[in-house]
């Protein structure tokens, strides 16, 4: 069982001991801190949860709602969504906040509960680390019979999300009608499977064939929609009779292309693809985190704007992009963040988007994919024992390569002209991530073979 408490939520394997694995306890007891941390900072509670589609999901929002209206507050709950439907509902509601239920990309015995702020964006550090204080404190008190808070259902949420994307300026629906898009949709039997159907239809898209569609929480292949979790969609896309294929994570905030052959498009790419079409239409700056691909900062600087890395996180990725007044930014995990809409990640706002520069460039997608700067990610960690010091490790490699263009904010990023490696450690474990990239992939595994060769000579010679 694992329960990992964090300044951005708390997530865990659903059953175990308390404080073991994500149990009710954990859940009243983490609610009830948030819950009266809304209360200290409105004066009209209210709080919108939502959900995705997990088999544990409906146990755990009846738990959130009962614990936030103990506490006096009035819940709006939004049934199965998605994670930018809550984000989007909680200013137009004019909440104080909301709660997301769901554990993102992380296999079907997890859960989590994501809080967001009154601006429906993800709490700050120091909010964060209040709330896990006052958890671990179980500093919070539950109101009286006469002052319970109230719940509301509101069921057609994601129908609005559907319209609000319609109204983007950047978003061509005649533009997208016009080219009779074939589309497969691989939604992994969780809520896109409700929104995404929806928003193609929406967008004039007439063919679509509906993969794992049916929100039963019951995940056909491991969710996070890497290329070797992508074989059903991947043979389907082969027979050669869909223009393109999509997928998206459990909650919708990630989102990937398949090219017309079944071959990924590259989900670093699918936020390279939508700024390009962003920065054609609006000049202007771009983020994304330091783990993401350089593809962004070659197109942005190509269209004349300015690109700038954040810290890995969403919130660090959307604090850099009110900081720089960027247009566009996310993450390489197929994040993308439209300021246009809302400071969150948002897959269907991504769809909109990414159809009409596909419909407009009117070739085939896997040609849109060509145009872009074709670099590679090698992904890897090393273990080491919990004695070594990991700081230091990552000290000794930074003077190492002092003469290299070097990135501090977030771990070591370490620059050689196009190739880069990022090195940082996890939170929860005694580990170095090592992210790199290259203009081939046999360079980028051979970059990070190198560093963590580096490394071991650090220990060893420590």
């Amino acid at each position: 069982m694992a329960l990992i408490k964090s300044i951005s939520g708390i997530r865990g394997t659903i059953g175990g001991k308390p404080g073991e694995g994500l149990t009710p306890l954990d859940v009243v007891k983490f609610t009830a801190a948030y819950g009266s941390w809304i209360i200290s900072h409105t004066n009209n509670p209210k709080v919108i949860i939502g959900r995705d589609a997990r088999i544990s999901g409906e146990i755990v929002s009846k738990l959130v709602s009962a614990t936030l209206q103990g506490l006096g507050i009035h819940v709006i709950d939004l049934g199965l969504s998605t994670t930018p439907t809550v984000e989007l509902a909680v200013p137009l509601e004019k909440a104080g906040g909301g709660i997301i239920l769901t554990a993102s990309h992380n296999p079907i015995q997890w859960n989590a509960l994501k809080l967001l702020n009154d601006k429906g964006e993800f709490i700050s550090d120091s909010e964060g680390k209040a709330i896990l204080e006052s958890a671990e404190k179980e500093d919070f008190s539950f109101a009286e019979v006469r002052k319970l808070g109230a719940y509301t259902k509101i069921d057609d949420y994601i129908d609005r999300h559907v319209q609000h994307v319609l109204g983007l300026n950047l978003v061509d629906v005649e533009a997208i009608k016009a080219r009779n898009f074939k589309v497969v949709i691989d939604c992994v039997n969780s809520t896109g499977g409700i929104a995404l159907p929806k928003l193609l239809r929406a967008l004039g898209v007439e063919e679509i064939e509906e993969m794992y569609c049916t929100p039963d929480g019951q995940f056909p292949h491991n969710p996070e929609p890497l290329p070797e979790n992508l074989r059903d969609i991947s043979d389907k896309l082969a027979k050669g009779k869909f223009d393109l294929g999509i997928v998206v994570d459990p909650d919708v905030d990630r989102l990937c292309f398949m090219n017309e052959d079944g071959s990924p498009f590259g989900e670093e790419y699918t936020l390279v693809a939508v700024a390009d079409y962003i920065l054609s239409q609006t000049p202007g700056n771009t983020v994304s985190n330091l783990s993401s691909t350089r593809a962004l900062r070659d197109v942005t600087e190509k269209r004349g704007g300015q690109y700038q890395a954040a810290a890995v996180g969403e919130v660090n990725v959307v604090n850099k992009m009110k900081e720089t007044n960027a247009i566009i930014g996310g993450e390489g995990n197929g994040g993308v963040i439209y300021p246009e809409s809302h400071y969150g990640r948002d897959a269907l706002v991504g769809i909109g988007l990414f159809l009409t520069h596909l419909a407009k460039f009117g070739k085939s997608i896997s040609r849109l994919r060509a145009t872009y700067p074709g670099y590679y990610i090698s992904k890897n960690k090393i273990e080491l024992t919990p004695d070594i010091d990991v700081d230091a490790v990552l000290e000794a490699i930074k003077n190492k390569y002092s003469k290299q263009p070097i990135n501090t904010i977030d771990g070591v990023k370490i620059e050689f002209d196009k190739e880069w490696v990022h090195l940082r450690k996890s939170n929860t474990e005694p580990i170095i991530r090592i992210y790199s990239e290259s203009e081939s992939q046999a360079t980028a595994e051979h970059l990070a073979n190198k560093i963590i060769m580096d490394i071991k000579e650090v220990i060893t010679g420590s």
